[in-house]
């Protein structure tokens, strides 16, 4: 793999320990980073700070969703893949073994960060405070009934819960191929489906029956997959009355003056409550970086170190005005020094 490389910085390139090495044929100028929706803006602001602050091409960025950008990723070494996945949710042990198999062998694995998922309605809209399996009775595609299960009947959220508001159920979310989709099923869905005593009872006697139940959303129209264009379902929040949309917390930071939250379990999303847990819908950022294209591509090992500094990712960053929820000091000094260290992930254990 040849690049052109215009600016070498030794004594950052002796602090990381990175040496070159070839990843195979063909050539590619600058960085490529792919993946998650939601961290699509970080990426992209590190990127340009980056480009601004060194003499290195401006870093491709590319937002094909989680899954999407972990299996470009994951599809070999070289200049034809990408240098940086971004995730929103940590990477599956069937994406680290798909890796493994084509030749990605040292990953580092770096967590940036925290976001919430929110419920979020336009502004001039009803208020919402979801709690228990307000969630399951009113997304997923079949509930329990007539002594098994039945179609989803709800179609109002009153129907739901007589302290919601007397509003259409119509909600509009993340696509499969998103790590916010499985973000939401994990963190949204299944709790709210073990609320309901007849879920809990079949997440005891089938694990696998009972995740198909509560994984499984309406396909009846009144959940809409919408791409992972974030930003177009807060434009569609304000287009539809009455519409839901789940999306991370960061564009509901930048879309403020256009739509709002919902409460869920009584607490609403904020950077206190998205770090401290106390938010049910919290969950970490991450990128990926290829061990072995770090001293090839030009300025990675520098983007790496832009990414997790302190002006970037720490308390009152940049990153932080775009949403992103920071790490604990500490933690952010364990991430920088297992960079530093280049100590690759070991296997997710699912």
């Amino acid at each position: 793999m040849k690049f052109a490389h215009r600016l070498i910085v030794p004594s950052l390139l002796a602090v990381l320990g990175l040496s070159a090495c070839d990843g195979g044929g063909g050539s590619r100028e600058g960085i490529w980073a792919a993946g998650s929706s939601t961290v699509f803006p970080f990426t992209t602001r590190v990127a340009e700070n980056f480009s601004r602050a060194n003499d290195f091409a401006m870093p491709r960025v590319e937002s094909l969703g989680t899954g999407g950008g972990i299996k470009a990723f994951c599809a070999g070494i070289g200049p034809a893949t990408p240098d940086v996945a971004n995730a929103s949710r940590r990477m599956k042990a069937s994406e680290f073994d798909e890796c493994a198999k084509n030749g990605v062998t040292e990953i580092l694995e770096i967590k940036i960060g925290y976001d919430g998922l929110v419920v979020a309605v336009a502004r001039s809209g009803a208020d919402y405070d979801f709690q228990g399996a307000d969630f399951f009775l009113g997304l997923a595609k079949e509930i329990p009934g007539g002594g098994g299960f039945i179609a989803n009947p709800n179609t109002n959220w009153s129907q739901v819960r007589p302290g919601l508001p007397d509003v259409r159920i119509l909600a509009y979310g993340p696509p499969p191929t998103s790590g916010t989709r499985d973000s939401w099923l994990e963190l949204g869905m299944t709790p709210s489906a073990e609320a309901l005593p007849a879920m809990a009872a079949l997440a005891e006697s089938d694990e696998d029956a009972f995740e198909t139940r509560a994984h499984t959303l309406r396909e009846d129209g009144l959940w809409v997959d919408s791409g992972e264009n974030d930003n177009a379902i807060v434009q569609t929040l304000t287009r539809t009355p009455g519409s839901l949309g789940v999306f991370g917390y960061s564009f509901l930071e930048q879309n403020s003056d256009s739509v709002k939250a919902a409460s869920v379990n009584g607490v609403y999303p904020n950077f206190e409550t998205i770090a401290s847990g106390d938010y049910p819908i919290s969950r970490s950022m991450y990128v990926y970086v290829k061990k072995a294209h770090i001293g090839v591509t030009p300025g990675l090992d520098l983007f790496v170190i832009e990414y997790l500094s302190d002006a970037a990712s720490g308390k009152g960053g940049y990153l932080q005005d775009r949403g992103l929820v920071p790490l604990p000091a500490a933690e952010l000094a364990a991430q920088r020094q297992s960079v530093r260290a280049r100590t690759p992930m070991t296997r997710p254990e699912e």
